[in-house]
């Protein structure tokens, strides 16, 4: 039987961070599609951000993504972001916006190039320094599009010496989480393409480099809980960036594609012990073309769905199947924890920790959308400038 207390206290202490790119507008390569009210600078999203957590009660820290997020002063800026009840969280490094990044960053074959993305990185390990974020979040575009455009050996030693580099440059309780992603924008190698790459380079680094999977960058019918599974055992998975796709971008809500595959993943989240705060729940998502906040809301909510069904599995009765060799009823323990209605579970977990049982009702009848639309005007609204 599964002890509904520690189920609930789970739920109180999860911590889900969101990302301050989300709260500003964006869209497809096509197009971006603004909307009225969306924050104008890294502050504004601070506010944004602060009221998910209100609303929600798990949602107390804010990644930046730099220079996105550029301000003249960090600690002030983390100050701001305390004051509002939130903190910031990890640090996002961008090396694919720049013209000097078309063949790459530092896999790229000019060493001007590779120094130049380098000292960004390395800039943000300052911003680390000055927020007191845990975190610095690696993803490369680099790769190639043509067979022999580059020597795809010679790109993993660059790979390997900047890593190296930047990961001599983090301080005590500092991370380097070392995201992958199949393909895109390269079409013919990818020089971070998947999780066995990115375990090999953290191996080699030292413990500090941990991998972060994102549920988007699989190709189709991957099996996301067994690699989730395998860095826990290996103690290198260092967190999530949490979204879903249905063919090949990964900016949707986690959990619209595929509900059932988040429950799985988060199944064996809890089975290895990655409920604790060593591994970072991170929303990675662009709402294009639903409202920010409330998407933001509503992902949050979905990861706690899930999460709470994985605590809801009968682990006991799945290992007694499971020793017996019961293939039928070991599926059918999963499948009746998935199958559980959470919703009340959830209502009442929200109502114990002083929060509305409906974060998505009690956003709505705060005026909060009303109120930015209304105040927010001129400036230059925060986004992708596409």
């Amino acid at each position: 039987m599964t002890d509904l207390a520690a189920v609930k206290a789970a739920l109180k202490t999860q911590a889900v961070e969101t990302p301050s790119w989300a709260y500003g507008n964006s869209g497809t390569r096509f197009k971006v599609f603004a909307q009225a009210g969306v924050p104008r600078t890294a502050q504004e999203k601070l506010q944004d951000a602060a009221k998910v957590h209100e609303f929600t009660g798990v949602a107390p820290t804010v990644a930046l993504h730099i220079p996105w997020d550029r301000v003249d002063d960090y600690t002030a800026l983390a100050k701001y972001a305390e004051e509002r009840g939130v903190r910031l969280g990890a640090v996002n490094s961008n090396t694919f916006q720049d013209d000097d990044y078309r063949l790459g960053s530092i896999c790229h074959p000019d060493a001007a190039v590779r120094r130049k993305a380098l000292g960004h990185l390395l800039e943000c390990v300052d911003i680390m320094d000055a927020t007191g974020s845990r975190d610095l979040k690696l993803w490369f575009a680099d790769g190639t599009n043509y067979p022999g455009q580059d020597d795809i050996r010679t790109r993993q030693d660059r790979l390997a010496e900047g890593l190296a580099e930047v990961y001599a440059r983090l301080g005590d309780g500092q991370r380097m989480l070392l995201e992958y992603k199949f393909f895109e924008p390269a079409f013919y190698t990818t020089d971070v393409p998947d999780w066995g790459t990115a375990y090999a380079h953290c191996l080699k680094l030292g413990p500090k480099a941990q991998v972060v999977v994102d549920t988007g960058h699989h190709a189709p019918g991957t099996n996301i809980e067994f690699i989730v599974a395998t860095l826990l055992r290996e103690e290198r998975l260092g967190g999530f960036d949490f979204n879903s796709r249905f063919y090949a971008d990964d900016d949707l809500m986690v959990g619209a594609a595929d509900p059932f595959q988040l429950f799985r993943i988060m199944y064996e989240v809890v089975r290895g012990g990655g409920l604790s705060a060593r591994v970072a729940f991170m929303l990675d998502q662009c709402h294009n073309i639903e409202a920010k906040i409330p998407a933001i809301i509503r992902s949050v909510m979905n990861v706690q769905e899930a999460t709470a069904k994985a605590l809801l599995v009968d682990r006991s009765a799945l290992a007694a199947a499971q020793a017996a060799g019961d293939v039928l009823d070991a599926n059918a323990v999963l499948m009746d924890a998935y199958n559980t209605d959470v919703r009340p579970l959830l209502r009442q977990v929200r109502e114990e920790m002083g929060r509305d049982p409906d974060p998505l009702a009690a956003y709505r009848r705060s005026g909060w959308a009303e109120k930015v639309v209304a105040e927010r005007v001129g400036g230059r609204q925060a986004g992708w400038d596409a």
